[in-house]
């Protein structure tokens, strides 16, 4: 307080009530024994170590169809030029290279959906796809907005319920 302040305009300390009880039980001795020291919160499980080589990407299909992501088709080893195989299994959409497929990638790199292919698969333009590159297999899945909604439904379902994961 400076001389001259009154003391009505001095504003004290202001202490959360929890820590002005833990320090009033320390002051009085109560709580932990003398000496002790207060534990750390136990720390989460470290999850197991990712064993999948599986490379994953998002990307948007524009109004031609075409899916840009040159990390997965690297995965794959697809290169522009390099004929591919789509089949429709469920919702997904699993594409292979094939040596008589019929579609390509394209010279910038992208990944072209036929639109018979996307209309089977519900994706419209603008959509995002997960996709899931398998190099061991040799094998692209697109999972589609509708697929993933299934895929992730229960697991938000029950987390919006309280339960953790």
């Amino acid at each position: 307080m400076t001389a001259g302040t009154p003391a009505s305009l001095v504003v004290g300390p202001v202490v959360p009530p929890r820590m002005a009880a833990r320090s009033a039980e320390r002051s009085a001795g109560l709580g932990r024994p003398a000496g002790s020291r207060m534990r750390p919160p136990p720390l989460p499980a470290v999850p197991a170590p990712r064993t999948s080589a599986v490379v994953y990407g998002m990307a948007a299909v524009d109004c031609h169809g075409r899916v840009a992501d040159r990390a997965v088709l690297a995965a794959l080893g697809w290169a522009a030029g390099c004929r591919l195989d789509f089949q429709q299994v469920q919702r997904l959409l699993v594409i292979r290279a094939h040596s008589c497929g019929v579609f390509q990638v394209n010279r910038q790199g992208h990944l072209r959906l036929p639109a018979h292919v996307r209309h089977c698969c519900g994706v419209r333009t603008g959509d995002r796809v997960l996709l899931a590159a398998d190099p061991e297999h040799g094998v692209l899945v697109v999972h589609p907005p509708a697929a993933l909604d299934e895929l992730v439904a229960g697991c938000h379902g029950r987390l919006s319920a309280g339960e953790r994961a």
